[in-house]
C-alpha cells in the first residue's frame, strides 16, 4: 500500500470517528526542513496528496523568527495527520523541532495521526541523536544553551523514531 493510500485510508476513518470531536481544517500537515529535503521532492509530495483529494497544510514561509506564528500552531492543531520529513538537517532547526513538540502534543490530546518519513536517514540516528543528525543536533544544543528545551527535544526525537513511518534512502526523487 502507498503512503498516500494509508493517508487516504486513514483520513476518512477518522473523518467518521472523529469529525464531531474535533474541527480539522486539514487532513495533513507537512513539516520538514525546506534546506535540506529538495524542493521537487516535496512538491511530488504535496501534488501526490493533493491529487487524490488530501488537503494538505505546508509551510511556505521561508522568513523564520525565533517563534513558531501562532497560526502555524493552530494549522498543525486543525491537521488530522502530520507527516514528518526528518533530514539530516532537521535536528539543526529549533523552528523544526518546536513544530515537532506541537504535532506530538497534538498526537496525544486530540490523537492526531503522526506518520514519519526518514529521508536519507537511519532510525537509529534519529533515535539516537548519532552520526550527521546527532552532530547538527549538538550544535544547536551548544547555541541555544537550553537543557530543559534540549532534553524536550531529544524526548521528541526518540518517540518519533519509534512510529512506524517510511524510510526513503538518497536517490532520484
Amino acid at each position: 500500500m502507498s503512503s498516500s493510500m494509508a493517508i487516504q485510508g486513514a483520513s476518512s476513518s477518522l473523518l467518521s470517528t472523529s469529525s464531531s470531536i474535533h474541527s480539522w481544517t486539514h487532513d495533513v500537515f507537512l513539516s520538514f526542513r525546506s534546506e535540506d529535503v529538495p524542493q521537487k521532492f516535496i512538491s511530488h509530495l504535496y501534488y501526490a496528496l493533493h491529487h487524490r483529494g488530501i488537503n494538505t497544510c505546508i509551510d511556505k514561509n521561508l522568513e523564520r523568527g525565533e517563534e513558531i506564528l501562532p497560526e502555524l500552531f493552530k494549522a498543525i492543531e486543525r491537521s488530522m495527520i502530520s507527516i514528518i520529513v526528518l533530514s539530516k538537517n532537521y535536528s539543526e532547526s529549533k523552528w523544526c523541532l518546536d513544530e515537532l513538540l506541537k504535532i506530538l502534543e497534538c498526537k496525544e490530546k486530540v490523537k492526531q495521526i503522526v506518520l514519519p518519513l526518514l529521508y536519507d536517514v537511519a532510525p537509529s540516528e534519529v533515535r539516537h541523536q548519532k552520526g550527521s543528525f546527532g552532530e547538527v543536533f549538538s550544535k544547536l544544543g551548544c547555541k541555544i544553551k537550553d537543557e530543559v528545551k534540549v532534553t524536550e527535544w531529544k524526548a521528541a526525537l526518540q518517540k518519533v523514531a519509534n512510529f512506524f513511518g517510511f524510510t526513503l534512502g538518497d536517490r532520484n526523487e
